[in-house]
């Protein structure tokens, strides 16, 4: 008997969001989705749907004066279906419906969420969606206060520029339609809007995992490694960049500098011009590591991630000591410390071969784009960030649908990309050779 052969959960993972994608485009490229009555074009459907659904920001169209309802209402349920994942909302309504839940599905599920084991994860599921969405209407009740007063006292307005906002930064995506299409730095010294999203931000940017646990356990004892990790980083990251954002720009306020370090770890929005850090080369430069280390694992943000980063660390910490590398009373094991120095290396080689492949493209169809313009939309776009330096529109069709790619890749995992093409998930790897080693002289 034939042998059934099984797609590879990763595969699953990819195609969903493909797939996702690919029916956005369609429903942004309709004429009923332009103001303009006229189709926005597939090439800037599809740019605008792969932003939308990779939870990035970066735009080619401005979503408050270049779609209508329909097309803002088409990218609020794109970005919480890529935020959450396709698999995961799926999961959600057969649970709903009372189906049942095979293996396979399981599996999946598994490898969606990160997870080292099948054995909870549709409960895990159910606790995502009630979280997201509890956090979400929480913090758009409290951003009426200050929206009503933005759209003088517009409340039908009101209400979907709040959904708007709270999907887009709960979910890490940074698109907005406040009036003036200028981001929220027309908005830089409302405390309300600022808190609420920031909030979002760093809610959505930790992981469902990490919520999760903290809510079920509530004591720091209890928690894993891996939430004191990711919390502790978390709140490293968002302080030291922001007194270095505040020490390398003194124009901008601390409430723009410590917006600046949680937005800069992938969610997108934006309290000054971006195009000014071609002129302040420190700030530009913390900004790119911000967004390269990005948000965290299971959650809606890009990026290598700060576990990843966090690893790394310490890794190079205890080597340097010459010791076992450990952390909060826990070992980390050689395969995590090779899996996170991969990934890293992964992600840099990838923004350095994109960032070549568009400047050479942008070169022969486009107009010019400086190489420090041109590589923030690259890291951006990798990092599903979606700040901009104001040179997206800029890009050539070619260069669009290349960067629509990058995204997909920073979305989706340098990992599970390479994952997909390994054919022994279903079992341990087990070399049939073993070969003697032999050192190699390194650095």
């Amino acid at each position: 008997m034939k042998k059934k052969k099984r797609i590879h959960p990763y595969a699953v993972i990819f195609l969903s969001f493909v797939g996702v994608i690919l029916l956005g485009t369609l429903f942004l490229a309709l004429p009923y989705a332009s103001t303009t009555g006229k189709s926005i074009g597939f090439v800037d459907a599809l740019f605008m749907s792969t932003s939308s659904v990779c939870v990035t920001g970066l735009g080619v169209v401005n979503p408050s004066t270049d779609l209508t309802v329909f097309g803002q209402i088409v990218m609020i349920v794109l970005i919480e279906v890529g935020g959450l994942s396709f698999i995961t909302i799926a999961v959600f309504f057969f649970t709903i419906l009372g189906a049942r839940i095979g293996v396979g599905s399981t599996f999946m599920l598994r490898e969606a969420l990160n997870q080292s084991s099948a054995n909870g994860v549709v409960t895990l599921v159910r606790k995502i969606i009630v979280i997201s969405f509890t956090i979400q209407l929480i913090c758009a009740a409290i951003n009426l206060i200050p929206i009503i007063k933005i759209t003088n006292g517009d409340w039908s307005e009101a209400i979907l520029m709040t959904i708007y906002h709270s999907a887009a930064s709960f979910n890490n995506a940074g698109f907005d339609i406040f009036p003036g299409s200028n981001s929220m730095i027309d908005y830089a010294d409302n405390i309300i809007l600022n808190v609420t999203t920031i909030v979002m931000i760093v809610l959505g940017g930790i992981g469902f995992v990490v919520i999760d646990d903290c809510l079920r356990h509530r004591r720091w004892s209890k928690l894993s490694l891996h939430t004191k990790l990711t919390l502790v980083l978390t709140l490293m990251l968002i302080t030291i960049g922001t007194l270095l954002i505040k020490a390398t720009d003194l124009e901008v306020s601390w409430l723009q500098a410590l917006f600046t370090s949680v937005t800069c770890r992938t969610a997108g929005f934006a309290t000054f011009d971006m195009a000014s850090l071609s002129t302040k080369t420190a700030t530009y430069l913390i900004c790119i590591v911000l967004m390269m280390i990005g948000a965290s694992s299971c959650s809606t943000g890009g990026g290598v991630k700060t576990s990843t980063f966090g690893i790394i660390l310490i890794t190079i910490w205890y080597y340097a000591m010459g010791k076992k590398s450990k952390a909060f009373k826990r070992s980390i094991s050689d395969s995590q410390m090779v899996k996170a120095f991969v990934l890293l290396n992964v992600a840099i080689l990838v923004v350095v071969f994109y960032t070549i492949v568009i400047a050479i493209v942008q070169s022969a169809t486009g107009p010019d784009i400086s190489f420090q313009e041109l590589f923030f939309e690259v890291v951006s776009a990798f990092s599903t960030t979606g700040l901009s330096m104001g040179v997206t529109s800029s890009l050539s069709s070619w260069n669009r649908v290349i960067l629509c790619t990058l995204m997909l890749f920073g979305r989706v995992g340098p990992l599970t990309v390479i994952g997909v093409v390994n054919q022994n998930w279903m079992a341990d790897f087990k070399e049939p050779i073993r070969y003697p080693e032999e050192s190699v002289i390194i650095g």
